[in-house]
């Protein structure tokens, strides 16, 4: 029965350090040694994305107006 115990708690602390690698990661590992790197390495990958909302804003009024609606003299 002992063993159970044993295994649930390895099992337990896989799980947490799992969940935890990202931090531990960054302190412990290449990345907490040059902690530039990280971010020049994320700013890599970014780019802006343009968004037409001029475009969205008339297609959410076009929507909102299509909704079927209640009036107050509809109501019982």
């Amino acid at each position: 029965m002992g063993w159970i115990y044993a295994l649930l708690l390895a099992g337990a602390v896989a799980v947490l350090a799992a969940a935890e690698w990202p931090r531990l990661s960054t302190r412990l590992g290449v990345a907490g040694r040059f902690p530039g790197a990280t971010k020049r390495r994320k700013a890599s990958h970014l780019r802006l994305v343009k968004t037409e909302s001029e475009e969205f804003a008339a297609s959410v009024e076009r929507d909102l107006n299509r909704l079927p609606t209640i009036d107050e003299r509809d109501r019982p």
